[in-house]
């Protein structure tokens, strides 16, 4: 199989306890490469854009507050199978149900603050690298 791509946030809750590095070598044991990668600190613009799919949920005010609280690093991953790699090592989203070795299962403060967000399929990934990256910024 050819290497794909997907996106991957690591959220304010991770980077306030310097959590990039680790995980980061996470994603990079996990057989995925990081292929661009920038520190921001995200827009209340950037963040209601972002999270649009889910403006009318309960949660969205909260998420966007939150996604804004702090710096974030968002990155394109590159590997086989990409974004099934990604989410089997983000682990599932409530980190009382990530198996043991997850992202979300060692680092996750609670299912809100989870510490990452990755793609959830080829085309979201297409569309999420494209809010955050021009082409020349992802170096492969």
């Amino acid at each position: 199989m050819a290497a794909t791509r997907t996106f991957s946030i690591i959220k304010p809750d991770a980077t306030r306890r310097n959590l990039t590095g680790a995980i980061t070598k996470k994603l990079e044991d996990a057989g995925l490469r990081v292929v661009a990668s920038k520190r921001i600190h995200m827009t209340r613009d950037q963040a209601e854009g972002f999270y649009a799919v889910h403006k009318e949920r309960p949660f969205y005010n909260d998420l966007c507050a939150f996604m804004t609280s702090g710096p974030v690093v968002v990155q394109v991953l590159e590997g086989e199978n990409a974004v099934l790699r990604n989410r089997e090592v983000m682990g599932a989203t409530n980190p009382a149900d990530a198996a043991e070795g997850t992202i979300r299962k060692e680092f996750a403060e609670s299912i809100e603050a989870n510490s990452v967000h990755g793609s959830d399929s080829d085309e979201n990934a297409k569309i999420e690298i494209d809010f955050f990256f021009k082409p020349e910024e992802i170096v492969g």
